[in-house]
């Protein structure tokens, strides 16, 4: 497949959406919208048999979600992968972690965007007070026990997909038998 031609079709400070025409192998044409969005890290901040996870009201979605703590720079921030998913737990939560893991890096969705997130597990959390920005100014957090978190994704109060992909990433990681 090899792109034609692109075109910006929408932009703010968070998103880029690009139309962009492809020839196929078979040289018929096609289109493809794509969102391009920075970068994000998701952290499973681990504690005591549980989790932490954060819920927060989803504008697209229109209601409140319960997910772990994730995000991206904001505000001309940069640096490492790590460092990212550090300033996001302590902004979130307010936790600082003791140790940080890496579990794996992901694709949002392949087939639409080209946002890709980085997964760290968390432990050795001492507590702070969180940083929040102001769209997060109504989240909550709360300490899960692992068996009820384990619930809330069987019943449906836990939909975020990066957060159920990144404790499959958890799982995958040890022995669960011994966690």
């Amino acid at each position: 497949m090899r792109t034609r031609s692109s075109r910006e079709v929408y932009r703010n400070a968070w998103i880029r959406v690009r139309e962009d025409e492809v020839e196929l192998a078979d040289g018929s044409t096609g289109l493809y919208g794509v969102v391009e969005k920075a970068d994000f890290a998701l952290v499973l901040p681990e504690q005591d048999g549980g989790f932490w996870l954060v819920e927060q009201f989803r504008y697209p979605l229109g209601r409140r979600s319960w997910e772990f703590p994730q995000g991206t720079w904001s505000g001309g921030g940069q640096g490492s992968a790590e460092d990212l998913a550090r300033a996001e737990l302590a902004e979130e939560t307010g936790l600082r972690a003791g140790a940080m893991a890496h579990l794996g890096h992901l694709d949002l969705a392949s087939g639409l965007m080209t946002q890709q997130f980085d997964v760290w597990l968390a432990t050795d959390l001492t507590a702070g007070p969180p940083d929040r920005e102001l769209t997060e100014a109504d989240m909550r957090q709360a300490f899960v026990p692992l068996a009820d978190l384990e619930q809330m994704m069987r019943d449906g109060r836990l939909t975020d997909s990066p957060s159920l992909a990144a404790f499959t990433l958890w799982l995958l990681s040890g022995d669960v038998g011994t966690r």
